[in-house]
């Protein structure tokens, strides 16, 4: 059997992107993505939840997010989901889990967002 390993999201960035090169070079850039998910609940109060999603892009994929995106900008992001763990300073494991994006689309123009 075959498996996947795909997220699809929409959603607004919560910050500018940050980004870094590593030593051969190679670019990348991180950034937050907030998504929103609204209900009401049984009294018929609105209720939103917000999840907010750490999406890292390489190369020129990544050098072209971080010229055109910016806080509060809605895009579309494609990519796979990667756990990671270090050593924190304490000698603690930690975790993250972040988006790889493959593909990030501007879904507003200059203009718009925030």
């Amino acid at each position: 059997m075959t498996t996947v390993n795909k997220a699809i999201l929409i959603g607004r960035l919560g910050k500018d992107p940050e980004d870094r090169t590593f030593q051969d070079g190679k670019a990348a850039t991180n950034f937050c993505l907030a998504t929103d998910e609204q209900w009401k609940d049984k009294n018929g109060k609105k209720v939103q939840k917000t999840e907010w999603h750490q999406i890292v892009t390489y190369s020129r994929l990544a050098e072209i997010c971080k010229k055109y995106l910016v806080k509060g900008k809605l895009v579309y992001v494609e990519g796979r989901i990667q756990t990671r763990s270090w050593e924190d300073k304490d000698g603690g494991k930690r975790f993250t889990t972040e988006i790889i994006a493959s593909n990030v689309k501007m879904l507003e123009s200059k203009e718009k967002g925030a």
